[in-house]
């Protein structure tokens, strides 16, 4: 947990190592040390995997955003903050440093809210493992996005990408990122999937908002059961997935905003969805 515990309601929460702002039902994240390209420090990953996990209490931010300032997504962990120190560390320390990076990777995946990253400029390394564990990116062809562990004499499997990534681009060109470290551009990024859509570059944060904000004004459960059963599958046979679905559509059937959109069809207007 970080030092100044996340506490609900998040509309009136001050972060302390990031930009972060609720919209509407929009909560909206910025990484916002641009001198140094918003790199993730300690004190950074603790808070990030704090609100995440608040979110799951939060019955008022229906969507997420999660950008960078200046131009840059994330230059990834800071080199003087987080991987000077990592070499002074013994085995214990640096277990409990990659496990602690691990948790934000849960937590965003575990929080019902949708996530969209709007990335531009520079996204590597950690930055670029919280861009892939956003639920949406869109992106700008000047955007890099690099998985750069390799370059430091580290594996690649590093915060579930060995997991993830494979299934957003496909295991030949997720093994080409993680092995050699190379740059992603953004066009490339979008013809591989990596990126939902490019945009130009002084309207990415608002394209992303805009986004978020239409899934926010969506069925809420029916949204948290769609990124719950997106995660849960990848470890299901076919005959578990339709199964589990069966039971999450049956349990979606049940709820108001169900039943409001069966009323505006037969009015012929337009469902508005409450959430509950």
């Amino acid at each position: 947990m970080s030092a100044n515990p996340v506490t609900l309601p998040l509309s009136g929460y001050a972060a302390r190592n990031f930009g972060f702002e609720v919209r509407g039902k929009t909560a909206v994240v910025t990484l916002n040390c641009p001198e140094k390209k918003n790199p993730l420090t300690f004190e950074s990953y603790a808070e990030l995997c704090d609100l995440f996990r608040v979110l799951a209490r939060d019955e008022a931010v229906k969507a997420m955003v999660v950008t960078g300032a200046g131009g840059n997504f994330s230059s990834g962990g800071d080199v003087h903050e987080i991987i000077g120190p990592l070499i002074a560390m013994d085995t214990v320390g640096l277990l409990r440093f990659t496990r602690m990076t691990g948790e934000l990777v849960k937590a965003m995946r575990a929080c019902p809210q949708p996530i969209v990253a709007a990335i531009d400029g520079v996204c590597a390394g950690a930055g670029a493992i919280v861009a892939m564990a956003s639920d949406l990116r869109f992106g700008t062809a000047r955007a890099k996005v690099a998985f750069l562990f390799n370059r430091v004499g580290l594996a690649g499997c590093d915060m579930g990408a060995c997991a993830i990534l494979p299934r957003i681009i496909g295991q030949g060109r997720a093994s080409e990122l993680l092995y050699t470290g190379r740059a992603l551009p953004g066009e490339e990024a979008e013809r591989w999937g990596f990126f939902n859509r490019l945009c130009a570059p002084e309207s990415v944060l608002a394209d992303a908002l805009a986004m978020a904000d239409e899934i926010a004004a969506g069925p809420t459960f029916a949204h948290a059961m769609t990124k719950r059963m997106l995660h849960m599958e990848w470890a299901m046979s076919v005959d578990d997935a339709v199964e589990a679905e069966a039971v999450a559509q049956a349990l979606c059937m049940q709820t108001e905003d169900f039943g409001r959109a069966y009323r505006a069809f037969a009015a012929r207007q337009k469902p508005v969805f409450e959430g509950d």
